[in-house]
Protein backbone atom coordinates (compact mmCIF):
# COMPACT_ATOMS: atom_id res chain seq x y z
CA UNK A 1 0.00 0.00 0.00
CA UNK A 2 1.54 3.51 -1.06
CA UNK A 3 2.19 6.21 1.39
CA UNK A 4 1.29 8.69 -0.79
CA UNK A 5 -1.83 11.02 -0.75
CA UNK A 6 -4.56 10.40 -3.81
CA UNK A 7 -6.93 12.71 -5.05
CA UNK A 8 -9.92 13.05 -7.47
CA UNK A 9 -12.34 15.75 -8.77
CA UNK A 10 -15.49 15.68 -10.87
CA UNK A 11 -17.53 18.88 -12.22
CA UNK A 12 -20.29 16.50 -13.35
CA UNK A 13 -21.10 13.93 -16.41
CA UNK A 14 -23.64 17.31 -17.78
CA UNK A 15 -20.56 17.83 -20.47
CA UNK A 16 -21.53 19.79 -23.44
CA UNK A 17 -21.20 18.09 -26.42
CA UNK A 18 -17.85 18.23 -28.40
CA UNK A 19 -19.57 20.76 -31.11
CA UNK A 20 -20.82 23.12 -28.60
CA UNK A 21 -17.83 22.93 -26.47
CA UNK A 22 -15.26 26.52 -27.33
CA UNK A 23 -11.65 26.82 -27.54
CA UNK A 24 -12.36 29.34 -24.69
CA UNK A 25 -15.02 27.66 -22.47
CA UNK A 26 -12.77 24.08 -22.76
CA UNK A 27 -9.87 26.24 -21.49
CA UNK A 28 -11.87 27.94 -19.02
CA UNK A 29 -13.03 24.38 -17.39
CA UNK A 30 -9.87 22.77 -17.40
CA UNK A 31 -8.57 25.64 -15.61
CA UNK A 32 -11.27 25.51 -13.10
CA UNK A 33 -10.41 21.89 -12.56
CA UNK A 34 -7.07 22.84 -12.28
CA UNK A 35 -7.74 25.07 -9.11
CA UNK A 36 -9.83 22.59 -7.79
CA UNK A 37 -7.14 20.03 -7.61
CA UNK A 38 -4.62 22.83 -6.39
CA UNK A 39 -7.50 22.93 -3.13
CA UNK A 40 -7.90 20.01 -2.37
CA UNK A 41 -3.90 19.28 -2.92
CA UNK A 42 -2.71 21.98 -0.67
CA UNK A 43 -4.10 20.33 1.81
CA UNK A 44 -3.05 16.51 0.97
CA UNK A 45 0.98 17.86 1.03
CA UNK A 46 0.75 19.71 3.92
CA UNK A 47 -0.06 15.68 5.84
CA UNK A 48 -4.05 17.14 6.15
CA UNK A 49 -6.91 14.79 6.67
CA UNK A 50 -8.56 13.32 3.37
CA UNK A 51 -12.03 14.90 4.85
CA UNK A 52 -9.95 18.42 5.08
CA UNK A 53 -9.02 17.61 1.43
CA UNK A 54 -12.54 17.15 -0.25
CA UNK A 55 -14.28 19.57 1.86
CA UNK A 56 -11.38 22.38 0.34
CA UNK A 57 -12.14 20.70 -3.52
CA UNK A 58 -15.48 20.62 -3.25
CA UNK A 59 -15.85 24.58 -1.79
CA UNK A 60 -13.48 25.27 -4.84
CA UNK A 61 -16.31 23.32 -6.92
CA UNK A 62 -19.41 25.16 -5.47
CA UNK A 63 -17.73 28.81 -5.86
CA UNK A 64 -16.87 28.43 -9.37
CA UNK A 65 -20.48 29.07 -11.66
CA UNK A 66 -19.14 27.11 -14.33
CA UNK A 67 -20.46 24.11 -12.14
CA UNK A 68 -24.06 23.06 -11.01
CA UNK A 69 -23.24 23.43 -7.28
CA UNK A 70 -23.46 25.92 -4.76
CA UNK A 71 -22.82 29.64 -6.89
CA UNK A 72 -23.56 27.73 -10.04
CA UNK A 73 -26.53 26.03 -9.39
CA UNK A 74 -29.39 25.64 -11.92
CA UNK A 75 -32.68 26.39 -11.51
CA UNK A 76 -35.69 24.21 -10.38
CA UNK A 77 -39.08 24.57 -12.19
CA UNK A 78 -40.32 27.50 -10.48
CA UNK A 79 -36.95 29.65 -10.79
CA UNK A 80 -35.71 28.59 -7.47
CA UNK A 81 -32.53 26.85 -6.19
CA UNK A 82 -32.83 23.29 -4.03
CA UNK A 83 -29.40 22.40 -3.28
CA UNK A 84 -27.88 18.55 -1.99
CA UNK A 85 -24.58 18.15 -0.42
CA UNK A 86 -22.77 15.38 1.31
CA UNK A 87 -19.29 14.01 2.96
CA UNK A 88 -18.61 10.80 4.37
CA UNK A 89 -15.39 10.16 6.82
CA UNK A 90 -14.17 6.84 5.44
CA UNK A 91 -13.34 6.33 9.76
CA UNK A 92 -15.69 4.36 10.76
CA UNK A 93 -18.47 6.15 7.87
CA UNK A 94 -19.45 9.19 9.51
CA UNK A 95 -21.42 11.12 7.42
CA UNK A 96 -23.56 14.33 6.71
CA UNK A 97 -25.83 15.47 4.38
CA UNK A 98 -28.21 18.18 3.46
CA UNK A 99 -31.02 18.07 0.45
CA UNK A 100 -33.62 21.05 -0.53
CA UNK A 101 -31.76 24.03 1.13
CA UNK A 102 -30.61 27.32 -0.09
CA UNK A 103 -28.51 30.12 1.37
CA UNK A 104 -25.71 28.75 2.47
CA UNK A 105 -22.76 29.43 0.10
CA UNK A 106 -21.36 26.13 0.21
CA UNK A 107 -23.94 23.98 0.68
CA UNK A 108 -21.02 21.00 1.54
CA UNK A 109 -19.74 22.82 4.97
CA UNK A 110 -23.47 22.84 5.98
CA UNK A 111 -23.16 18.79 5.36
CA UNK A 112 -20.01 18.76 7.51
CA UNK A 113 -21.63 20.50 10.02
CA UNK A 114 -24.38 18.14 10.01
CA UNK A 115 -21.95 15.18 10.21
CA UNK A 116 -19.82 17.21 13.22
CA UNK A 117 -22.43 19.00 15.03
CA UNK A 118 -25.57 16.73 15.48
CA UNK A 119 -26.50 13.08 16.26
CA UNK A 120 -28.24 13.11 12.66
CA UNK A 121 -26.92 12.21 9.11
CA UNK A 122 -29.24 13.74 7.03
CA UNK A 123 -31.20 17.18 7.46
CA UNK A 124 -33.30 19.42 5.48
CA UNK A 125 -35.60 22.77 5.26
CA UNK A 126 -35.53 25.49 8.20
CA UNK A 127 -33.42 22.78 10.69
CA UNK A 128 -30.42 22.24 8.49
CA UNK A 129 -30.21 26.11 8.04
CA UNK A 130 -30.28 26.69 11.71
CA UNK A 131 -27.09 24.21 12.31
CA UNK A 132 -25.73 26.27 9.50
CA UNK A 133 -26.63 29.65 10.97
CA UNK A 134 -25.37 28.42 14.31
CA UNK A 135 -21.81 26.81 13.09
CA UNK A 136 -21.28 30.62 11.85
CA UNK A 137 -21.47 29.73 7.84
CA UNK A 138 -20.97 31.95 5.63
CA UNK A 139 -24.59 32.53 3.87
CA UNK A 140 -25.78 34.66 0.79
CA UNK A 141 -29.08 35.72 -0.73
CA UNK A 142 -30.54 34.65 -4.07
CA UNK A 143 -28.79 37.18 -5.92
CA UNK A 144 -25.53 35.28 -5.59
CA UNK A 145 -26.69 31.93 -6.75
CA UNK A 146 -27.83 33.94 -10.25
CA UNK A 147 -26.29 33.42 -13.32
CA UNK A 148 -27.40 34.41 -16.45
CA UNK A 149 -26.66 31.10 -17.91
CA UNK A 150 -28.66 28.95 -15.67
CA UNK A 151 -31.35 31.38 -16.40
CA UNK A 152 -31.40 30.83 -19.66
CA UNK A 153 -31.22 27.49 -19.56
CA UNK A 154 -34.27 27.05 -17.27
CA UNK A 155 -36.18 29.24 -19.64
CA UNK A 156 -34.92 27.10 -22.42
CA UNK A 157 -36.12 23.84 -21.09
CA UNK A 158 -39.59 25.31 -20.46
CA UNK A 159 -40.09 26.29 -23.97
CA UNK A 160 -39.12 22.96 -24.51
CA UNK A 161 -41.44 21.13 -21.97
CA UNK A 162 -44.24 23.45 -23.13
CA UNK A 163 -43.55 22.57 -26.87
CA UNK A 164 -43.17 18.50 -26.13
CA UNK A 165 -39.27 19.01 -27.63
CA UNK A 166 -37.89 17.78 -24.58
CA UNK A 167 -34.46 16.18 -25.32
CA UNK A 168 -32.04 14.03 -22.89
CA UNK A 169 -29.33 16.67 -23.39
CA UNK A 170 -27.10 15.56 -20.44
CA UNK A 171 -26.00 19.17 -19.52
CA UNK A 172 -29.19 19.71 -18.56
CA UNK A 173 -29.43 16.54 -16.21
CA UNK A 174 -26.24 15.70 -14.76
CA UNK A 175 -24.98 19.00 -13.10
CA UNK A 176 -22.83 17.45 -9.90
CA UNK A 177 -19.47 18.18 -8.33
CA UNK A 178 -17.44 15.90 -6.08
CA UNK A 179 -14.09 14.99 -4.96
CA UNK A 180 -12.42 11.98 -3.52
CA UNK A 181 -9.10 11.50 -1.57
CA UNK A 182 -6.87 9.46 0.34
CA UNK A 183 -4.29 10.98 2.76
CA UNK A 184 -0.84 9.75 3.52
CA UNK A 185 -2.59 8.34 6.74
CA UNK A 186 -4.26 6.15 4.40
CA UNK A 187 -7.80 7.84 5.86
CA UNK A 188 -10.57 7.95 2.44
CA UNK A 189 -13.17 10.68 2.62
CA UNK A 190 -15.81 11.56 -0.15
CA UNK A 191 -17.90 14.36 -0.61
CA UNK A 192 -20.75 16.06 -3.16
CA UNK A 193 -22.74 18.63 -4.13
CA UNK A 194 -25.31 19.64 -6.78
CA UNK A 195 -27.82 22.20 -8.00
CA UNK A 196 -29.89 19.26 -8.87
CA UNK A 197 -31.67 19.25 -12.36
CA UNK A 198 -32.49 22.31 -14.58
CA UNK A 199 -36.33 22.88 -13.86
CA UNK A 200 -36.77 19.91 -11.42
CA UNK A 201 -39.92 19.60 -9.65
CA UNK A 202 -39.60 21.39 -6.46
CA UNK A 203 -38.44 18.95 -3.37
CA UNK A 204 -36.96 16.64 -5.39
CA UNK A 205 -33.66 15.46 -3.99
CA UNK A 206 -31.16 12.92 -6.30
CA UNK A 207 -28.45 10.79 -5.16
CA UNK A 208 -25.55 13.12 -4.27
CA UNK A 209 -26.71 13.72 -0.48
CA UNK A 210 -28.30 9.62 -0.31
CA UNK A 211 -24.98 7.95 1.74
CA UNK A 212 -24.85 4.79 -0.66
CA UNK A 213 -25.97 6.07 -4.25
CA UNK A 214 -24.41 9.15 -4.85
CA UNK A 215 -21.52 9.28 -1.99
CA UNK A 216 -19.90 7.06 0.18
CA UNK A 217 -16.42 6.27 1.86
CA UNK A 218 -14.93 3.34 3.61
CA UNK A 219 -11.20 3.26 4.50
CA UNK A 220 -11.35 -0.72 4.12
CA UNK A 221 -12.24 -0.50 0.47
CA UNK A 222 -13.38 2.95 -1.30
CA UNK A 223 -14.42 6.72 -1.33
CA UNK A 224 -17.17 7.29 -4.34
CA UNK A 225 -18.62 10.34 -5.30
CA UNK A 226 -21.45 9.76 -8.39
CA UNK A 227 -22.91 12.04 -10.85
CA UNK A 228 -25.96 11.08 -13.05
CA UNK A 229 -29.32 10.50 -13.48
CA UNK A 230 -29.46 9.86 -9.92
CA UNK A 231 -32.46 7.89 -9.76
CA UNK A 232 -31.05 5.53 -11.36
CA UNK A 233 -28.21 5.71 -9.08
CA UNK A 234 -30.13 5.43 -5.80
CA UNK A 235 -31.90 2.76 -7.27
CA UNK A 236 -29.04 0.84 -7.81
CA UNK A 237 -27.36 1.64 -4.53
CA UNK A 238 -24.27 2.58 -7.30
CA UNK A 239 -21.77 4.08 -4.60
CA UNK A 240 -22.25 1.00 -2.02
CA UNK A 241 -22.50 -1.24 -5.01
CA UNK A 242 -18.92 -0.73 -5.60
CA UNK A 243 -17.31 -1.36 -1.70
CA UNK A 244 -20.00 -4.74 -1.79
CA UNK A 245 -18.12 -6.12 -4.59
CA UNK A 246 -14.74 -4.92 -3.82
CA UNK A 247 -15.85 -6.26 0.23
CA UNK A 248 -17.70 -9.15 -0.85
CA UNK A 249 -16.51 -10.66 -3.80
CA UNK A 250 -12.92 -9.41 -4.15
CA UNK A 251 -13.17 -7.21 -7.07
CA UNK A 252 -10.78 -4.47 -7.62
CA UNK A 253 -11.47 -1.34 -7.32
CA UNK A 254 -11.55 -0.55 -11.09
CA UNK A 255 -13.28 -4.01 -11.97
CA UNK A 256 -16.55 -3.11 -9.05
CA UNK A 257 -16.62 0.76 -10.54
CA UNK A 258 -16.24 -0.79 -14.51
CA UNK A 259 -19.43 -2.98 -13.55
CA UNK A 260 -21.57 -0.82 -11.90
CA UNK A 261 -21.06 2.21 -14.48
CA UNK A 262 -20.84 0.01 -17.80
CA UNK A 263 -22.88 -2.79 -17.13
CA UNK A 264 -25.78 -2.35 -13.92
CA UNK A 265 -26.34 1.40 -13.97
CA UNK A 266 -26.03 1.24 -18.56
CA UNK A 267 -28.56 -1.57 -18.40
CA UNK A 268 -31.01 0.74 -16.25
CA UNK A 269 -30.62 3.63 -18.14
CA UNK A 270 -28.12 5.37 -15.84
CA UNK A 271 -26.61 7.64 -18.13
CA UNK A 272 -23.71 9.62 -15.63
CA UNK A 273 -20.32 8.37 -14.33
CA UNK A 274 -18.57 8.45 -10.95
CA UNK A 275 -14.52 9.08 -9.26
CA UNK A 276 -13.68 6.93 -7.23
CA UNK A 277 -10.13 5.92 -4.97
CA UNK A 278 -9.19 2.74 -3.41
CA UNK A 279 -7.94 2.35 0.35
CA UNK A 280 -4.48 1.63 -1.54
CA UNK A 281 -4.61 4.82 -3.85
CA UNK A 282 -5.90 4.02 -6.52
CA UNK A 283 -8.35 6.36 -9.24
CA UNK A 284 -10.70 5.19 -11.00
CA UNK A 285 -13.05 7.73 -12.96
CA UNK A 286 -15.30 5.44 -15.56
CA UNK A 287 -18.72 7.35 -17.45
CA UNK A 288 -20.91 6.06 -20.46
CA UNK A 289 -22.07 8.94 -21.46
CA UNK A 290 -20.21 11.54 -23.44
CA UNK A 291 -17.65 12.96 -21.12
CA UNK A 292 -17.41 14.20 -17.53
CA UNK A 293 -15.15 16.98 -16.36
CA UNK A 294 -12.94 15.65 -14.14
CA UNK A 295 -8.89 15.34 -12.69
CA UNK A 296 -6.48 13.98 -9.91
CA UNK A 297 -3.24 14.26 -8.92
CA UNK A 298 -1.36 11.62 -6.59
CA UNK A 299 1.51 12.32 -4.27
CA UNK A 300 4.71 13.74 -6.40
CA UNK A 301 2.94 13.73 -9.57
CA UNK A 302 1.29 16.44 -11.97
CA UNK A 303 -2.58 16.59 -11.49
CA UNK A 304 -4.30 16.11 -14.81
CA UNK A 305 -7.85 17.27 -16.13
CA UNK A 306 -10.05 15.76 -18.83
CA UNK A 307 -13.34 16.41 -20.13
CA UNK A 308 -14.08 13.88 -22.76
CA UNK A 309 -12.79 9.98 -23.32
Amino acid sequence: MTKGFALAVHGGAGVLPPADMTPDRESAYHAALARVLQAGEKVLAADGTALDAVTAAVTALEDEPLFNAGRGAVFTHAGTHEMDAAIVDGQGRRAGAVAGICGPRNPVHLARAVMERTDHVMMIGEGALAIGRDAGLAFEDEGYFFTEERWHSLQETLRMQAEGTLDDDPSRRHGTVGAVARDRAGNLAAATSTGGMTAKRAGRVGDSPIIGAGTFADNETCAVSATGDGEAFIRRVAAHEIDARMRLAGHSLAAAADHVVQVDLAAHEGSGGLIAVGRDGTIVMPFNCAGMYRGHIRDGETGQTMIYA
